[in-house]
Parts: structure tokens; C-alpha cells; sequence
């Protein structure tokens, strides 16, 4: 026998939200140079710290090349330890018999020349540190900094965290794109409007709408889902199942319901039409394992305009509760919780799992596994 009135359960939630806090760590990849401090207001674009990575090393059989034995090199360096040499300059040179031959040796790299050996005969030239230098991503003020390595940013902002992206940080424009988000977004909605915007379509769009919106400089697309082929059509290959984000993308896209031809929902389409014209920075690195890594829109709110709500989403799963379905064969679908029965039950894949009984919106009620819905307030 089932028990509905004090039953309860934990599951992840997908945050949408009007108004709420946000924090963002900007983390360099080596220790570096911090360049703001606690308590400083920071704009969008303002560089938080900065590191360099050391270059690389060449390495140049000196001594092979000039035909002579490694205790010679010193005597034919032209450069010395510690100074800089630009590409294909030489740096070790040897005359022939009776000078009328020569030999010499060029760097293969503008770089340092970091040791010569004279045993091995090798010259060692390292490339020029990569500088990398991280902006501040949101407008906020700083609430902390990690020695070294590390800011932390709090700002107000509507937040909607998506099912999948590609492509990494961008920032730009929020721009409706269609007027009703069960539409598909069509080439022709595309066009100069588009240009370093973040593109709002409704519930997919077609190939050549994304390669419009690419051509045309948008910075973003934003759809309810995709097909999953057009993923590798998109990217020109098959993508992993590990981080996205990283993708030598043009544009960031987000899925906000997961793949398939999926209307955005309702809350997540009116969040984004208010803040039309607002500036807007999202991300579309995604991890569905361990350490979940949700795709991200960030909507900065000045402080008068942010109705403060409380976290929409807890991890708490009872009767009542908004939830999407997260796994075939109703995959994207929203519905509420009715029931959670305590008892194992056996489900279409033919595993005994605990379940939960959901009411989808078409009025179907359905056994879902309980690892297989997220917390959503549609």
C-alpha cells in the first residue's frame, strides 16, 4: 500500500529563477596574480587575474647539424644562455674546411634559450609563456579571494540552468527570436539583429538556422532541444560523453528541455522575454556525471529590479511536487509527483526500482523511475 500524505524523496532540481543570488568563481589554471580585492564592484569585462603558462620546449640537435663533436658546441653558440632568439634566427654557426663551407643552425621557434649541453649536443629554446588573463564573466562585487588563484563574484540575476550545451563562456544582448516558444526557429528569423546577440528560439531550430546565426556573429543560440544528430552535424563530429564546452564553436548553444523538438518552457520563455535587451552571459560546459555541470544563462539585475524569491528548488520530492522526466520513453515531458509508493516496483526496462507516480501535463499518469525525473517549476 502506497503512502501519499508523508512520503518524500531526494532528487537534483534544474534552476529557474526570477531573482537570486549568484556566485561565480573565476579560477586561473596556475597560480598567478589576483588583481582585484574583497568588496570591489566589477564590470562584466573587467580582468579579475591573470597568469602566464610556460611555453614549450624545442629541442635542437645543434651538434648533429654542424657536423662536429657535443664538447665543440660552446665554441659555435651565437647565442647565449638566457637570451632571446626570434624564429629562424641563427643561433649556432660553423665554418668549413678552409672556410669554404658553412655550417649553421636556426631556431625553430621565437623563444629563450634555456641550456646547450656538451655532452648530447642539444640546444634547448622554450617558447614564450601563454598569458591568460580571466574577465570577471558577471557584473557584481567581489566576496572573496583565494590567494593567488582565485575571485569570487556575487551578483543578482535571473538564472536558468539548461539540460545540455556546447561551446563555452560568451556574454551579449538577450534577442527574441520567435514570438511563441513552441515554434521552431527558421532561417528566416535569422538575420543582422542577430549580430552579438544571444538568440532566443523556441522549441528547435533547424541546421541551417544555426549556420545563419553563426554567419551572421550571434554570440548564443537558445532553444528547447535539438536532435541529437544534429549535434555531430553541427560540430562536424561525434561528441563525448565527457565535458562539453570546450568546442571550437563560433557560438554557445543551450538546450534548456533536452533533444527532440521540445518548447521551451513556459517560465524559462517569460524570464527571457522580460529581460529582453538585457545583457546576458551564459555557458554551455555540461557534465552529466559525477559532479554535475549544468549549462547556465545569467541575466545581471540592478538591485531594484530583482524581485527576491526564495530557492525555487529544493531537494526535496513529495506529492505535488513540478517535475520534468529526464530518460526515454518520456524524455522532456512535464508533470507533478502524486504519488511516491514506498514499495520496489518493476518498470518497462525490467528492473525492480523505486518509482514515482507522475501526472504529465496531457493528463497521463505514469511510473517513472525516481532517478529519471529532476525538480523543475514549470
Amino acid at each position: 500500500m502506497s503512502a501519499t500524505y508523508s512520503t518524500h524523496a531526494y532528487t537534483p532540481g534544474l534552476r529557474v529563477c526570477w531573482c537570486t543570488s549568484v556566485r561565480k568563481e573565476r579560477r586561473l589554471p596556475l597560480p598567478g596574480e589576483v588583481l582585484v580585492r574583497k568588496g570591489q564592484t566589477v564590470s562584466q569585462d573587467q580582468i579579475v587575474a591573470r597568469t602566464e603558462v610556460p611555453g614549450e620546449v624545442q629541442i635542437v640537435n645543434a651538434a648533429s647539424l654542424l657536423e662536429i663533436e657535443p664538447e665543440e658546441l660552446e665554441r659555435c653558440m651565437l647565442k647565449k644562455v638566457g637570451e632571446m632568439v626570434e624564429k629562424d634566427e641563427i643561433i649556432a654557426f660553423r665554418k668549413g674546411f678552409f672556410g669554404l663551407t658553412k655550417k649553421y643552425v636556426k631556431s625553430p621557434i621565437r623563444g629563450k634559450i634555456e641550456y646547450f649541453s656538451g655532452t648530447t649536443g642539444n640546444v634547448s629554446i622554450r617558447a614564450e609563456p601563454t598569458k591568460i588573463e580571466i574577465d570577471a564573466y558577471i557584473p557584481g562585487n567581489v566576496v572573496e579571494t583565494l590567494s593567488n588563484e582565485a575571485v569570487v563574484i556575487e551578483t543578482k540575476a535571473a538564472l536558468i540552468e539548461g539540460i545540455f550545451g556546447i561551446g563555452g563562456e560568451r556574454k551579449g544582448e538577450i534577442y527574441i527570436g520567435v514570438e511563441d516558444p513552441s515554434k521552431e526557429i527558421s532561417p528566416e528569423n535569422v538575420n543582422e539583429r542577430c549580430r552579438g546577440k544571444i538568440v532566443v528560439g523556441g522549441s528547435t531550430a533547424s541546421f541551417e538556422a544555426i549556420k545563419r546565426a553563426i554567419d551572421f556573429g550571434a554570440r548564443g543560440l537558445i532553444v528547447g532541444g535539438l536532435e541529437f544528430k544534429q549535434i555531430k552535424e553541427i560540430l562536424g563530429y561525434e561528441i563525448g560523453v565527457a565535458i562539453t564546452g570546450h568546442e571550437n564553436l563560433p557560438l554557445t548553444i543551450i538546450l534548456t528541455e533536452g533533444f527532440g523538438r521540445l518548447e521551451i518552457a513556459k517560465k524559462t520563455f517569460n524570464i527571457l522575454k522580460t529581460f529582453e535587451g538585457y545583457n546576458a552571459s551564459i555557458n554551455g560546459a555540461t557534465q552529466i556525471r559525477a559532479g554535475v555541470i549544468r549549462p547556465e544563462i545569467i541575466i545581471p539585475l540592478q538591485k531594484e529590479e530583482c524581485r527576491e524569491e526564495a530557492e525555487i528548488l529544493s531537494s526535496s520530492l513529495r506529492p505535488g511536487t513540478k517535475v520534468r522526466v529526464i530518460r526515454h520513453p518520456y524524455f522532456g515531458c512535464l508533470g507533478k509527483v502524486v504519488d511516491l509508493p514506498i514499495e520496489i516496483d518493476c518498470v518497462e526496462a525490467e528492473c525492480q526500482v523505486r518509482v514515482a507516480v507522475v501526472e504529465l501535463q496531457d493528463g497521463r499518469r505514469v511510473k517513472v523511475p525516481r532517478a529519471n525525473i529532476e525538480l523543475f517549476d514549470w
